[in-house]
């Protein structure tokens, strides 16, 4: 399970042995906002005590998380939230600065900073506060971390307390560190590889809903990791987290249809589900569809839009990606700006 994000994968084009991708016409993936929670939040509440307010987002976040879902939706979700209750997002901005006393405050400060919600990206400074908040013992602010320490993102890569950490949080019975505990014994990850716990994690992970764990399982079962290999079963997992809009899931069930594995080849439908999947800023799908211009595998060939492609998911770190630019301009003689 080398380079993915959790089980992901990208897909070896049936013509010539080279990882596939859809081309995206940026259509964007169809969000269902989320309904209020709230009851009776006055528009002018910007006056008043926003903890209320702050307490619900943090809770509608990890909702989300424990759901499985891609982090650009929730962060759609958050401002729908937000623009759902005609608040402004600036004046909680603000009063967040002014009201560090606890930790869901401390948190969402964090992720306004991480995101650039009402101020410039800053992802040390959002570390630092998720840090504080992890103190706490805020779950939100600890899944973050759990999740950066994981695969070094923005931190230095710590295994021990990534594990540490989603111990933690799994021993609460939450389903989002569940499945993170599950790919630390997958992949060693501050422990001794298991694939028989892995794959009991994802299971549960699964059946508390969790999206992710649901294509995690899907992989266990189409590599036989801690199961035996069942296709029919793995197809059928990738196709619920797709039906969840999880991205891995959508990448995963593109792949089946791209390569015909438990389902017959049909490429429309890959395209199709690459497609989501990239809108949702998933840099397999991405470095999928670039492989998909490059060849012309199942669309016009277009270099053009290859290398769009390619570059997007280079920026998130696909090591495929960047190595094939780095060809890609050897070819060209252009460097491209990654």
């Amino acid at each position: 399970m080398s380079d993915k994000l959790y089980s992901n994968k990208f897909c070896l084009s049936n013509t010539d042995n080279t990882p596939h991708e859809f081309f995206q016409n940026f259509d964007k993936i169809n969000i269902i906002e989320m309904e209020p929670t709230i009851q009776n939040i006055h528009e002018n509440v910007f006056e008043e005590d926003l903890s209320v307010v702050i307490d619900e987002l943090i809770n509608l976040i990890l909702k989300e998380l424990n759901e499985g879902k891609d982090e650009g939706i929730i962060k759609q979700h958050v401002h729908n939230f937000i623009n759902n209750y005609k608040l402004i997002s600036k004046e909680i901005y603000i009063w967040l600065l002014n009201n560090q006393r606890d930790s869901n405050n401390t948190c969402l400060l964090g992720y306004f900073n991480y995101y650039g919600i009402e101020t410039n990206i800053d992802k040390k400074k959002a570390i630092k506060l998720y840090q504080k908040a992890a103190e706490l013992e805020n779950n939100v602010a600890l899944l973050y971390l759990a999740e950066m320490y994981i695969h070094g993102k923005h931190v230095d890569k710590n295994c021990s307390l990534a594990f540490e950490l989603s111990k933690k949080l799994a021993d609460k019975g939450i389903p989002n560190a569940i499945d993170k505990l599950g790919y630390c014994y997958e992949e060693g990850i501050g422990t001794n590889i298991n694939l028989q716990k892995a794959f009991e994690l994802y299971q549960k992970a699964a059946d508390l809903g969790n999206s992710n764990g649901i294509n995690n399982l899907g992989w266990c079962y189409e590599e036989g990791i801690g199961t035996d290999i069942n296709i029919s079963k793995a197809f059928e997992l990738y196709q619920k987290a797709a039906d969840s809009e999880n991205s891995y899931g959508l990448n995963n069930l593109g792949c089946c249809y791209d390569s015909g594995i438990g389902t017959d080849v049909d490429i429309q439908k890959a395209f199709e589900l690459y497609l989501m999947a990239a809108n949702l800023e998933n840099k397999f799908a991405q470095f999928n569809l670039g492989v998909m211009y490059e060849i012309g595998s199942g669309i016009e060939k277009n270099m053009n839009k290859a290398i769009h492609w390619y570059k997007k998911s280079a920026k998130q770190g696909h090591g495929n990606a960047i190595y094939k630019l780095e060809g890609l301009s050897i070819i060209y003689d252009n460097d491209f700006d990654i």
